[in-house]
């Protein structure tokens, strides 16, 4: 059985997650894409990064997740935010992206719901 093609991403759903991506790299306390990509347990190249701070690429839901993981878990610089300040930034950036139409979970919930059986 043939795959159906997945619509395109939207520009406005990768220019957010590239917007999200730069923010928690800001809270955690990196200035430049360089100085994050750098960091030894970095989970993605500087291109990779910048292709989608710049929202040109979407990245999958795992790299974005690794992503998000790395700057506020794993690796915040010394001039990172507050601990509980960069760790609520980065819940609210993951439960955003995963809203988005690009992530498919409103879809899932509204399959989810429609095979919900009537009570």
């Amino acid at each position: 059985m043939a795959r159906k093609k997945l619509p395109p991403v939207s520009e406005h759903d990768r220019q957010v997650v590239g917007g999200l991506l730069r923010d928690v790299r800001r809270f955690s306390g990196y200035r430049s894409v360089e100085t994050a990509s750098n960091t030894a347990s970095c989970p993605a190249s500087r291109q990779s990064i910048y292709t989608y701070e710049r929202g040109e690429q979407l990245p999958s839901l795992r790299q974005f997740l690794e992503l998000v993981e790395f700057y506020v878990l794993e690796a915040p610089a010394k001039a990172a935010r507050p601990a509980a300040d960069l760790r609520a930034h980065g819940v609210a950036s993951v439960v955003r992206a995963l809203e988005l139409p690009a992530y498919h979970l409103p879809h899932a919930r509204d399959l989810i719901a429609r095979m919900q059986t009537e009570a």
